[in-house]
This record gives C-alpha cells, structure tokens and sequence, in this order.
C-alpha cells in the first residue's frame, strides 16, 4: 500500500512540473511572437488567395503548367485523401509533445509553421499560376478554400507534413509522419491538386525554413536555452 501512495504522489509531483513547464511556455514572450506568425502567416494565405479570385473575377487568367507527370496521369477523385493524411500529422505533433513532454519546443514550432505559411503566401501571388487542368477542387466534406482554391506554388499539404516530420524526434512518430506524406504526395499527384513544382518546392521551402532556423532562431526553442525548469 505504502509503494502504491508513493506511486499515486510522484505521478502527482511529475504532473504539477508538466503544468509549470506549460505556464513557463505560455508567459514567455517568445510564445507569443511566434502565434502572432502563425497568424500572421494564416492571413496572408487567405489574403492571397483573395486577391488571386479577385483577379479572375476581374476577366483575367492565370497560366496551366504542362506537367510531365500529371499530363500522363488520369484524374482520380481523392482530394479527401490528402486532406485527411494532412491533418493527421497535426494530431501527431500535438500527441508526440504531450508524450515527449517537449511543451517547452512549441514556440519554436510554431514559429517554423508559420514562417512557412508566410512565404507561401508571398509566392503564391508571386508565382500566380492555374490550378492544373482537371483538377475538380477538395471534397465538399472539407470546403477547402471554396472559389478560393487558387495559388499553387508552392504546395501548402506536401510543405506543412514534410514541416512536422523535420520538426518531430521519435522514430516511431517520424515514421508514421513519414507515411502520411507518402501518402499525401499520391493523392496529389492522382488528383491533379498539384503540379509536380510545388510538391516538390514545398518539400524544399520547409527543408530551407527549418535549417534557417536550427541556425538564427534557436531562442525560440526554450528547451536549448535552459528556460524551462525540469
């Protein structure tokens, strides 16, 4: 009995630092500049895809790509796919934190996420191409952008998973990541959701925003700085 209660009140003991780790986290403004990227990020993305709807209203084009893969590929209904085996790894990450007990790593993850959105959202206006031909918009079960789809360089699903997998430690977690990617980049590719470029761009865009910041953001990363008291 007495080894029981001791058990009960380490887990308790283990518990209370977890929630001050996550207090320490959300008060540190580092936390904060880096929502304010993801946010930041987010508006530029639909501001982005406004403006590229906006000028198709307008009477205006945007270009189709010959595509040496898709112009010999059929299309094949599964947007739904790679919209589901996006949002996993997402669920992954949040799990992989909670099980690592890594909380002190969140602003430095937030801060790669966002960075990402915010230059996608610069090139996609940059880079104003066509949807490639064919391409019959997300499942109505998800809506994606609605008239908004529009903006594809570069690929916001390949670029997003690809982001977590380099972010996240565990084996196990990486590998089941690592499948959802795969798995990603087939249904992109059957559904003709993207051209070739922008998976692989956005494979290199979160690649390039990730050693960036292993090299001049590395305060945001809590836990290399000593911030959080374990």
């Amino acid at each position: 009995m007495n080894t029981r209660i001791k058990d009960i009140i380490s887990r308790i003991e283990t518990s209370s630092v977890n929630f001050r780790q996550i207090f320490k986290v959300v008060s540190n403004k580092y936390f904060y500049i880096s929502l304010f990227c993801v946010i930041t990020g987010v508006l530029m993305n639909f501001a982005s895809q406004t403006y590229l709807h906006n000028y198709i209203s307008a009477g205006k084009t945007l270009p189709m790509l010959s595509d040496l893969i898709l112009d010999n590929l059929p299309v094949y209904n599964v947007s739904i796919v790679y919209d589901i085996f996006c949002l996993i790894p997402l669920a992954l990450l949040l799990i992989y934190l909670i099980d690592k007990k890594e909380f002190e790593r969140l602003p430095f993850l937030l801060l790669m996420g966002g960075f990402f959105y915010i230059i996608r959202g610069i090139f996609i206006v940059l880079t104003p191409f066509g949807n490639p031909p064919m391409f019959n918009g997300s499942d109505a079960f998800f809506h994606g952008f609605a008239n908004f789809e529009i903006g594809v360089y570069p690929s916001g699903h390949a670029g997003n998973v690809f982001m977590i997998l380099l972010l996240v430690r565990d084996h196990i977690y990486r590998i089941l990541i690592g499948i959802c990617l795969i798995i990603v980049i087939v249904a992109l590719f059957l559904a003709h959701g993207h051209y070739s470029i922008d998976i692989l761009s956005g494979l290199f865009f979160s690649y390039a925003i990730r050693s960036f910041g292993d090299k001049y953001f590395t305060m945001f990363d809590l836990s290399r700085q000593g911030a959080i008291n374990k």
